[in-house]
């Protein structure tokens, strides 16, 4: 999971030191503003030579009538994204405070997808566990291991969604979710998104998340038991 901010240039972690990386390539695209230089930009997923890339691919015939698929020419797929802007943290009580947030630059109605997460695809078996920003994309089965996208040294805007805890008292007003892209020739690829919450019951969400508010979600509480566990190891050492 990412971590609830992002490190400063000066703290970024070294390569994944588990991972054979195929250097992922930087968008053609000018970067965000606010990104990172010591961090590369993705315009697409990036994988670890160990993960064939068909590991991800499905035929499009075998996805339910309501998985959300992406054309190529998907507004969401526009890198940068302008339905985002990575800014400082200029609040003194905000628990990423002098680091970074990821914060709508226009008005995103429930439901709606904001950006992809984008990172280098992985074994879950060759996870880096020192990572913060590891995600989820496929569990697996019997015939296969999971997957994982690490955005710790490559990735784009989602990498800088922060957990909402400490952040907005109402709870999270974005979560992942499983999306498709067409890759060609009938298949499609799998990928995870960031989302707008749903109106929910009574309509309670229903103006979605408005221009400038910062877009949070929640991480779980595992990630938290997991960094206090460091926290706890890190003080007896």
């Amino acid at each position: 999971m990412p971590q609830p901010s992002s490190p400063p240039p000066s703290q970024k972690k070294s390569p994944h030191p588990l991972l054979p990386h195929t250097p992922p390539t930087s968008s053609s695209s000018p970067l965000p503003k606010n990104w990172p230089p010591s961090l590369t930009y993705l315009s697409a997923l990036s994988y670890t030579r160990t993960l064939p890339l068909d590991r991800l691919t499905s035929p499009r015939a075998s996805l339910s009538p309501t998985d959300v698929i992406l054309s190529p020419a998907s507004p969401a797929l526009v890198a940068p994204s302008p339905r985002v802007r990575i800014l400082p943290i200029a609040s003194a009580v905000h628990p990423a405070h002098g680091q970074y947030g990821l914060f709508a630059a226009q008005q995103l109605p429930p439901d709606s997808l904001i950006v992809l997460y984008l990172g280098v695809a992985h074994w879950d078996s060759e996870s880096d566990p020192g990572s913060n920003y590891d995600l989820s994309l496929d569990r697996g089965d019997e015939e296969g291991g999971g997957v994982s996208v690490d955005a710790s040294v490559a990735g784009n805007e989602a990498r800088f969604v922060n957990d909402y805890r400490g952040v907005r008292s109402e709870g999270p007003n974005a979560e992942f979710r499983d999306v498709w892209v067409e890759v060609g020739k009938g298949a499609v690829g799998k990928r995870i998104a960031v989302f707008v919450l749903g109106p929910g019951k009574g309509g309670k969400r229903a103006r979605g998340i408005g221009k400038g508010e910062e877009i949070v979600v929640s991480y779980g509480k595992g990630f938290w038991r997991e960094r206090r566990e460091e926290v706890r190891e890190i003080g007896t050492k």
